[in-house]
């Protein structure tokens, strides 16, 4: 019998990986080959991406619904038994406290159809304005800069493929080597063409080792950084002026801003020295082509929105953006990071990026949902907001692909909200440790048991293929959604507003996008299928647009078809006049700095072989074996201090909690800071002593930096 071989994508990262899968003996598993057609990593795969097939076990996966006992533990029980459960517990809550008690917590890896689905079931059946999701925790700041400098927010306005022949790049706050090992050869390609690469990074990562140079900023100073370099742009007449005077606006409040940041005192505040600074500013501007990118460093900031327009504000100054191989773009994290907030599970969108505030978008998307637009409510919390208002505003909560137990700030205060909640409903692959304190857990099916669509780091709108089927007792999220609006949904067959099947769900998705920001009208599974991804906005022919860049001759039959974008603003930008806007933007300290009490700077990131929460990654050996648990890293003169060796345990403590782990000494981190990975629970997890202080545009937590004390655990 012939082998079925299903090309498809990596259930992890934003670069999502193209690979071919291979139904193992048993049909219930598969073998992960390479697949070098896909243009992102042409055949290259990380650990994560080689073992994924390993959380398809029902050794490590949830394959029957839980519930609650009266014992107060987790019991099987049938479908019927658990969606009636959660009918009870969200209707309930509903009905006693009103449509904003019952709250919705989604996933930066749902698909976007489920993203869609799940964001519709919220306004639509639930009326709740309370739903927002984990990618707030992810680039919302880079967002919210992107969207008031641009007009628009896509993670990357051009496709990788363009680095490696960029004549410069600055790489601020990523570390692809560890979190998305497939994309360094993007940066090593640059480096043998005859580019440079800069990296910001307070730690001298994998990747800063790769750099021409490496700037290491204390934590959260990488606005005073980027206002410095524009400083010595301008001192220096690097500016394009040309550019500058026809394709922007807000200049000359921004060049006195950046004025008032002078080299060394830049370098008081950053710790990185002014011939450093010049270099820098040589290497960027010397080049015809340069870009900057970002990633959670800058991002993840109390204010993280204004710094990355810092960063955006040099982009600007020296006219890189909507230019050939230059401009400014952000590296998305979670695998569908880009299209889960692009089509309504964040708490003021609507699908195709559109505003919630808007009448409009509000009347267009009601008229494809078939309700009154008066009927959707407003924009609800974010994210954090959210989860801090458990137990008392909202009483009950849905949460679909989610581990805020261990992902949030502040996780031992958003562990006892969840705790305090009337009702809790999980739809989880496995039994995360946010699922253990559930009423009801749903399993449902991951990447290789269902078809659905992504969206890459470039905007590559991308078909998962379903190459096996799921064990008995395991549905898909969109079953789950079909069933509970049934329930929850009122008179008139609401279930049927609520298929299971993606791609029906994914043709209303176009329709609902049409006309949007993020356009997918045009997109279909037939061309993805075709075309190894399209890049949006992609209208319909029935939603005629400019491309930002001219088409490819082809034949008159195939004229009306949009080819996508993968190159935005080359003729204008998406806002009113075509201009990129200046935003003025001044240094100010991280939300809690250092002092006798907690006088050295935490920072937080990840690990090569662990994901995110670790949910899914701390269930394969493989990776376990390559990353077994949570480490302090410090510097030796730090570990002197404190009296600690390799290997011994140190309590790190802050205002919000206390974390033990090894020491891991190292001379690649600054004196004054100290590094945890976030992937781990229990007296481990970093996140138990994060700063959940928010930016007051992207509401995004600072992660990136609280002040902590150090302590030494003796046996």
């Amino acid at each position: 019998m012939r082998e079925t071989v299903t090309s498809t994508h990596c259930p992890y990262c934003a670069l999502q990986c193209g690979m071919n899968l291979t139904p193992a003996a048993d049909g219930r598993s598969v073998e992960v080959s390479e697949r070098a057609d896909f243009p992102v990593n042409r055949g290259a795969l990380c650990g994560k991406g080689r073992t994924a097939p390993a959380v398809l076990s029902s050794a490590v996966r949830l394959t029957s619904p839980l519930v609650r006992s009266a014992a107060g533990t987790l019991e099987p029980a049938s479908w019927e038994e658990a969606l009636d459960r959660i009918a009870e517990g969200v209707g309930g809550a509903r009905a006693e406290h009103g449509a904003d008690a019952v709250g919705v917590f989604g996933g930066g890896g749902l698909t976007n159809e489920k993203a869609y689905a799940l964001g519709k079931f919220a306004r639509v059946v639930l009326g709740t304005s309370q739903i927002d999701y984990n990618g707030r925790f992810c680039m919302s700041s880079a967002a919210a800069a992107g969207g008031r400098a641009f007009g628009l927010d896509r993670g990357l306005p051009f496709p990788l493929e363009d680095i490696p022949r960029t004549g410069c790049v600055i790489l601020v706050g990523s570390n692809p080597a560890e979190t998305m090992p497939p994309a360094l050869r993007y940066f090593t390609e640059l480096k043998e063409n005859g580019g440079t690469l800069i990296v910001v990074d307070p730690r001298r990562t994998r990747t800063a080792e790769q750099a021409d140079l490496h700037l290491a900023p204390r934590p959260g100073t990488d606005l005073a950084l980027a206002l410095g370099l524009l400083h010595l742009v301008v001192a220096e007449g690097l500016t394009d002026e040309e550019y500058i005077r026809e394709r922007t606006t807000g200049w000359e409040d921004t060049r006195a801003a950046a004025m008032a940041h002078w080299p060394e005192y830049v370098e008081r505040i950053t710790g990185v020295p002014v011939p450093q600074l010049r270099e820098a500013v040589r290497m960027f501007c010397e080049p015809e082509h340069a870009m900057v990118l970002t990633a959670r460093g800058p991002e993840q900031q109390s204010k993280g929105t204004d710094t990355v327009s810092a960063w955006i504000n040099l982009a600007l100054a020296t006219g890189r953006p909507g230019r050939p191989l230059s401009g400014y773009g952000c590296l998305t994290g979670q695998g569908n990071g880009q299209g889960g907030r692009e089509h309504g599970q964040k708490a003021d969108q609507l699908p195709g990026y559109r505003k919630l505030t808007d009448p409009a978008a509000r009347a267009h998307v009601a008229e494809v949902w078939g309700v009154d637009p008066d009927s959707l409510p407003g924009p609800g919390r974010s994210a954090y907001e959210l989860l801090d208002a458990l137990g008392t505003d909202i009483r009950a909560l849905l949460l679909m692909g989610s581990n805020p137990v261990v992902s949030a700030p502040r996780a031992a205060h958003v562990e006892e909200r969840i705790r305090s909640l009337d009702f809790l409903a999980v739809c989880d692959v496995v039994l995360s440790e946010t699922a253990e304190l559930a009423d009801v857990v749903l399993p449902v099916t991951q990447w290789a048991e269902e078809t659905g669509t992504t969206t890459n780091l470039e905007g590559r709108v991308l078909l998962r293929r379903r190459a096996v089927s799921p064990p008995p007792g395991v549905r898909s999220d969109l079953e789950v959604l079909h069933e509970l609006a049934a329930r929850l949904g009122g008179e008139g067959s609401p279930e049927k507003r609520f298929p299971a099947d993606p791609e029906e769900v994914f043709e209303e998705l176009r329709r609902a996008s049409a006309g949007g920001p993020a356009d997918y009208s045009g997109i279909t599974y037939r061309r993805l299928a075709e075309e190894n991804g399209v890049f949006w906005p992609c209208p319909s022919p029935a939603e005629p647009a400019e491309p930002s860049e001219p088409a490819e001759p082809s034949e008159p039959a195939e004229a009306a078809v949009h080819p996508g974008t993968p190159r935005l603003f080359l003729d204008r930008f998406a806002t009113e006049d075509g201009r990129a806007r200046f935003v003025p933007v001044s240094h100010r300290a991280v939300a809690e700095e250092p002092d006798e009490e907690y006088p050295v700077l935490l920072t937080t990131g990840r690990v090569v072989a662990q994901y995110q929460s670790g949910a899914q990654t701390r269930r394969v050996d493989e990776l376990n074996a390559a990353a077994p648990g949570p480490f302090v890293e410090l510097h030796p003169r730090l570990a002197q201090r404190l009296g600690a060796a390799e290997g011994d345990p140190v309590a790190v403590v802050s205002r919000r909690g206390r974390a033990v782990a090894p020491a891991r000494i190292t001379t690649s981190i600054r004196p004054d800071t100290v590094f945890m990975p976030f992937h781990w629970a229990g007296e481990g997890r970093a996140n138990s002593l994060t700063n959940p202080a928010l930016d007051p545009t992207s509401r995004m937590p600072e992660f990136k930096a609280c002040a902590v004390r150090l302590e030494a655990v003796r046996p």
